[in-house]
C-alpha cells in the first residue's frame, strides 16, 4: 500500500471524527475533551468546540497543533458505511457506489447515503431509509 493511500486512509478516519466527541492527550499529557469541528490534514491540527480539560476548565473553542499531540480516541459507536454499502449491494446490484474518502454512499447517482441518514425522495430512496434504520438497530445504534 502507497504512503499517498495510507494517508488518505488517515485524513478518512479523522474526518469521520468530525462532529463528534472527542478526547485529546498531548505529548506532556494534558487532555482535553470537546466536539472536532476542524482538521488540517496537512499539519494535522484539530481544532475542538465546547472544549473542557482535565481540571474542569471550559473552552469555546480550543485549538491543538498537531504537532503536540499523542493520542486522540473517541468513546462513540461510529457507523460503518462501508458495511452498509455492502449490504445495499445485494439489494441494489451494479447500483452502489462507496466513496470511503468522503464517507458517502451513492446509489444510483441520486440517492445520498452518510451517517446522518439517507437524503432523497420517492419509492427506492424510502426503501433504503428502511434498509438503514434495520441497520442501526442490528448495530444497537438507533
Amino acid at each position: 500500500m502507497s504512503l499517498t493511500t495510507l494517508s488518505k486512509r488517515f485524513n478518512s478516519e479523522i474526518q469521520a471524527l468530525l462532529d463528534r466527541h472527542i478526547t485529546i492527550v498531548t505529548l506532556n499529557g494534558e487532555k482535553y475533551s470537546g466536539t472536532l469541528v476542524g482538521f488540517n490534514p496537512s499539519t494535522r491540527d484539530l481544532c475542538l468546540a465546547n472544549a473542557v480539560n482535565s481540571e474542569g476548565e471550559s473552552f469555546t473553542r480550543l485549538i491543538v497543533y498537531g504537532h503536540s499531540i499523542s493520542i486522540v480516541y473517541t468513546k462513540e459507536v461510529l457507523l460503518d458505511l462501508k458495511e452498509f454499502a455492502e449490504i445495499l449491494e445485494k439489494h441494489f446490484p451494479r447500483m452502489v457506489k462507496y466513496y470511503e474518502e468522503g464517507r458517502v454512499i451513492t446509489v444510483m447517482d441520486r440517492i445520498r447515503i452518510t451517517e446522518h441518514g439517507v437524503e432523497g425522495t420517492g419509492v427506492m430512496a424510502e426503501r433504503i431509509k428502511r434498509l438503514f434504520d434495520v441497520y442501526l438497530k442490528e448495530k444497537g445504534l438507533a
